[in-house]
């Protein structure tokens, strides 16, 4: 909602000297988010004057219209003369009054005007159109055609009131009073300790018998319809400068001054409007759900195909609006057309008003399933006062009287369904209770009453909401009020007492410990929205049953698109990564760590937890067990060049062995022993996936994958070639540590090393000669790194040879030789029983 200060001053006597920065503090104070304080005219100086058109000279010999005015602009140039203007606008002509910029000016954006010479031509200054003037865009996108009334010489700057402040409100869904300029300078009123001049405070005559007539067959959709019909307008009026100049600061066209008057009176009451053709209604108006399938076309110009919970307007035509959403175009107020041979002017003479309050749940969703925003659909979602229509009806009905020349008749429609106004009731001290400290029954039943509340009682209050506060449901709503209206910032701040020792969990320090351990190795952090959609799972080719693909759904989610709880950290990732390749950074490593959510078989039903009281254990606990299983995964995801080339060598692209060395890493800051074994799963390369698997209480457990990613999982997501990933379950790998890490030994003796190098065959996998030649070699064995893979004839067919680097070390002596050398031959030899290793060249 834009809300210019000068607009809000009419409602509320602001003292003189307050900026909207000054009133901006104060409505973020009060709960508002206001967003910006735009300065409309900043660094605007004259002189701007009215000028009248003299003569028009066209220019020939130009690639376009080019045109030599002169301009009547009074004493305003200092002489009296006419100013003599080149200007390339063809929507004026002569005698026209319009808006001339003269030189020593200065536009915005720091624009200054000077006499120059210009297609053979001085020109001694400009005439001015709307975006030159910072004004926004006001439908003609042409010159600026004042009204006739006005004098030749008369400052634009005030007339066209150019400099203001505007205040951009960031209206939130429980706020929807606030999308008026009722409801802001209601809360300004409130926030400086004056008095509002309510606009909705107009006398209304009472409802007839002889209104149009109007037919409700759905009371639960439109509880009250006011209509109002207006005669005898002049096709002709124009709307009016303050009215076009209300319009654009708070961001919309002036479109016809029909239209316009109930688009103002809609920012300034928050009842949204509509006015018919009434030539163009056929009988009765009526209120009814869409019939399934039903067309209709909106003023747009669209044919949309409607659903049976879509409310509509309608005449014994069929329908001819959206209701809360649009109008139709068949009763669309027509443009005014002058005939060129009789210059008589025709259009829309007669309108019916409708000013109807409609079920904001309703409206949400037809906007919503149509993708049809429009301002009277944000504000019925949000919540409109029902009591405002008939003053808004009656608003719009006098400015067409004033402005267009029209005959209200007589006749006055409302239909109204029976209900009674809301009331709460909430114990004195509720608030108290709530904030954490006294505020006293006295404010707030102050506080209550300024925001619109009537208030009865003592101890035990009774409170009767006003109509154009639907969010206020509960004691805490009303809690909620008195706390924002006497301030957040007052509200005290009380660090809870943590027991001394404690510190860090275990879970925490290793979440803290793998960040550390993957930041120093060279990947950065990406943190992902924790929502995915359902089509994720296809493009990373996870099979039908997986158990990733059953997700947690979001009943209100933030996107369409999105409306699942991640199961898997890799798309948020991969996504990263995406977009960071294509804006040219192709060298990649990237690592999230975060919570992943599982469905569960039975889904729970989470309690209300109380706000004037601590929960209870079996609350807390009640609550815990209805939400889904949330453990804690790591991911990496890498492309482009691992090491750069440079002076010191060729660099070496990222690869599947970084994707699983990333997961060692991890086991090391977790104490795991982490066996890594060929596998195959969802989106990796099946001859480059690693199968990550752990010992948990005497079980194997996979807990992840990591290797490089299959071709078409790389296609179907748009990634860089020969991307790697790995994603592990980091709950189950702390669980197959230890308690505590162990720090390693230093030894003061020397280390044997022995080198050997076995054949084996080719299916056989690595990890598995490694895990031979560890539980063969003893305690002996420090440290084995496999150096050399090699296949060729020497090894024969189907073969290949793995050479190993075993170190040896003991804690309290020197080994010897023959100590060392037994310990290999150890090893090699349970190698060998286990995996048909022989060592090459025995």
């Amino acid at each position: 909602m834009r809300v210019p200060l000068s607009w809000l001053r009419e409602y509320v006597d602001l003292p003189a000297g307050e900026t909207g920065r000054d009133v901006a503090t104060k409505l973020v104070d009060a709960g508002l988010e206001v967003e910006t304080v735009e300065q409309l005219g900043g660094g605007l100086k004259g002189p701007l004057v009215v000028g009248r058109v003299l003569t028009i000279e066209e220019l020939e010999g130009f690639r376009k219209p080019i045109r030599f005015c002169t301009v009547d602009v009074g004493t305003a140039n200092g002489t009296g003369e006419p100013q003599e203007i080149v200007c390339g606008a063809r929507n004026f002509a002569v005698g026209d009054k319009v808006v001339v910029v003269l030189p020593g000016a200065v536009l915005p954006g720091d624009f200054a005007i000077a006499a120059r010479k210009t297609y053979g031509r001085t020109s001694h200054g400009m005439i001015c159109s709307g975006d030159e003037l910072g004004m926004g865009d006001d439908g003609t996108h042409g010159i600026i055609v004042l009204p006739p009334e006005h004098e030749v010489g008369t400052d634009a700057i005030e007339l066209l009131q150019l400099v203001d402040e505007v205040l951009d409100i960031d209206i939130t869904p429980d706020r929807g009073y606030c999308m008026s300029m009722r409801g802001v300078a209601r809360e300004a009123a409130t926030a400086y300790g004056l008095p509002l001049r309510d606009p909705a405070l107009l006398d209304v005559p009472a409802p007839n018998s002889y209104g149009y007539p109007v037919k409700i067959d759905d009371p639960a959709g439109c509880d009250r319809f006011t209509a109002r019909t207006v005669t005898g307008l002049d096709p002709d009026a124009r709307s009016p400068i303050w009215l076009t100049r209300r319009l654009q600061k708070a961001g919309m066209r002036p479109i016809s001054l029909a239209v316009d008057i109930t688009n103002y009176v809609m920012l300034e009451l928050g009842q949204p409007l509509h006015a018919y053709d009434r030539s163009s209604i056929d009988g009765t108006i009526g209120v009814r759900r869409a019939e399934q399938g039903e067309k209709f076309t909106t003023l747009d110009g669209v044919k949309r195909t409607l659903d049976a919970e879509d409310l509509v307007i309608t005449d014994n035509s069929g329908p001819i609006g959206l209701a809360g959403v649009m109008g139709g175009a068949n009763t669309e107020i027509a443009d005014s057309v002058t005939d060129p041979g009789t210059g008589q002017v025709t259009g829309t003479t007669d309108v019916v008003i409708e000013a109807a309050h409609f079920d904001s749940v309703s409206i949400s969703r037809t906007a919503r399933r149509l993708k049809l925003s429009s301002e009277a659909s944000k504000r019925f979602e949000r919540g409109v006062d029902p009591q405002a229509a008939a003053a808004a009806a009656q608003r719009t009905v006098d400015l067409l009287v004033l402005l267009a020349g029209g005959t209200a008749e007589a006749g006055v429609t409302q239909v109204i369904a029976p209900g009674a106004p809301r009331t709460i009731a909430m114990s004195a001290d509720h608030p108290d209770r709530v904030a954490g400290m006294e505020y006293g029954r006295e404010t707030v039943v102050r506080r209550l009453q300024e925001i619109g509340c009537d208030v009865y009682g003592q101890d035990e209050l009774v409170v009767t909401v006003p109509s154009w506060r639907p969010d206020l449901a509960e004691p805490n709503d009303l809690a909620e009020e008195v706390i924002r209206l006497e301030g957040y910032g007052n509200l005290p701040s009380t660090l809870p007492q943590v027991p001394s020792g404690r510190g860090l969990t275990a879970r925490q320090q290793l979440h803290r410990r793998v960040g550390r351990a993957l930041a120093g190795s060279g990947y950065v952090e990406a943190l992902s929205y924790p929502f995915i959609g359902e089509g994720v799972f296809d493009q990373l080719q996870l099979p039908a049953h997986d158990v990733a693909r059953q997700v947690v759904k979001l009943v209100n989610p933030i996107s369409d698109e999105e409306p699942a709880l991640r199961t898997t950290l890799l798309p948020g990732l991969l996504g990263a990564l995406r977009r960071n390749d294509s804006r040219g950074s192709h060298d990649l490593a990237l690592f999230e760590t975060g919570s992943v959510f599982r469905a569960a078989d039975r889904p729970g039903v989470a309690v209300r937890l109380p706000v004037d009281r601590r929960p209870t254990d079996e609350e807390i606990a009640t609550l815990n067990a209805a939400l889904p299983a949330q453990p804690r995964y790591a991911a990496v995801v890498l492309a482009g060049a691992r090491e750069q080339a440079g002076w010191w060598g060729k660099g070496r692209p990222a690869d599947w062995a970084d994707a699983v060395q990333a997961a060692r890493a991890l086991a090391v800051e977790a104490g795991a022993e982490l066996a890594v074994r060929q596998g195959q799963y969802g989106p990796w390369h099946p001859g480059r996936c690693a199968e990550l698997v752990v010992t948990v209480d005497g079980v194997e457990q996979v807990i992840g994958h990591a290797g490089e990613l299959h071709p078409r999982v790389v296609k179907a997501m748009g990634l860089p070639a020969r991307t790697s990933a790995m994603e592990l379950d980091l709950d189950r790998l702390a669980a197959a540590g230890g308690e505590a890490l162990q720090a390693p030994r230093i030894s003061s003796f020397p280390v044997a090393t022995q080198d050997v190098a076995l054949i084996v065959d080719a299916s056989v996998p690595a990890s598995a000669v490694e895990a031979a030649l560890r539980k063969g070699a003893g305690e002996l064995l420090e440290s084995l790194r496999l150096f050399d893979v090699f296949t060729g004839e020497q090894v024969g067919e189907g073969k290949k040879s793995l050479a190993y680097a075993l170190r040896f070390r003991a804690a309290d002596r020197t080994l010897t030789a023959e100590e060392s050398t037994a310990a290999r031959d150890a090893a090699v030899a349970l190698a060998g029983e286990r995996t048909g290793a022989v060592l090459r060249g025995a």
